[in-house]
């Protein structure tokens, strides 16, 4: 099984050579185990939504499938597949030219163990085209990095009004007394996030979250296609509970969810 591959075909350094220098494109990371994805329908409208507003370009849902299931293991084992759609010939000068984008396909083992819980650090940064997943991930990556350096495990997103919007590479749940909360704010439509949302049947709301005011509070999560729902311990000096049982709950709606055929 390759690990890179664009269209098809081993990775070649002239075809990676455009995503490195220019960076531009887009993707979607999705989880896969015995031919099946959580979430695929809602993965590939994704890539296609992306496509028209990146590149004015129709993206073919049978090919990105085809390309997935390519590199598959046989054994059904889990990995993390990461479909990165972009144009090996678009060019630093002339971005506006026509687009003919490619797939570039990778895959790494899925995380087997259950990731610790998260302490976070809040910052102010809104991602350029945050209703895209594209691959501009400097400032996320910069965020990050100072927020580890300084003993954090990442990043929550703020608005200039001090306004939660997402993680760095998560959207992120609250819950207080009442249910569960979403932040509402500029941020990526996450697939995992909708897939929770739709099953999960407690009482649930969309609202400005200061991050001040987290202290109503008394479990958070992060949610993504790779981790599934992780709790949060920590925001800045708020302290969260990491074993509430609304969190198992939470979890069994999702992993009951059932995983579409690629």
């Amino acid at each position: 099984m390759a690990e890179i591959e664009i269209d098809g075909a081993p990775a070649d350094p002239a075809r990676l050579a455009a995503l490195g220098l220019l960076n531009y494109g887009h993707f979607t990371t999705l989880r896969a185990e015995a031919g099946r994805v959580r979430g695929l329908t809602l993965h590939l409208d994704r890539l296609v939504r992306d496509c028209r507003t990146l590149f004015a370009a129709e993206l073919d849902q049978a090919a990105v499938r085809e390309r997935i299931r390519a590199v598959l293991p046989a054994d059904g084992a889990p990995v993390t597949v990461r479909v990165t759609v972009y144009d090996p010939a678009l060019g630093l000068e002339r971005p506006a030219a026509p687009a003919a984008p490619a797939l570039l396909v990778t895959t790494r083992p899925a995380a087997a163990a259950e990731p610790a819980p998260l302490r976070v650090r809040s910052v102010a940064y809104r991602r350029e085209l945050p209703q895209v997943k594209h691959v501009g991930l400097f400032g996320l990556v910069h965020h990050r990095r100072q927020a580890q350096l300084a003993g954090w495990d990442d990043v929550l997103l703020v608005d200039e009004d001090g306004r939660v919007t997402e993680g760095a590479t998560w959207n992120v749940g609250f819950l207080d007394e009442d249910g569960l909360v979403w932040p509402q704010g500029p941020s990526l439509p996450g697939v995992t996030e909708a897939l929770l949302s739709g099953a999960y049947q407690g009482p649930q709301s969309r609202e400005p979250l200061p991050v001040a005011e987290l202290g109503r509070f008394t479990a958070a999560f992060a949610v993504n296609a790779g981790i599934g729902l992780r709790p949060l311990a920590a925001v800045d000096g708020t302290a969260l509970d990491p074993a509430h049982p609304r969190l198992a709950e939470l979890c069994a709606a999702y992993l009951g969810i059932a995983a579409e055929p690629l």
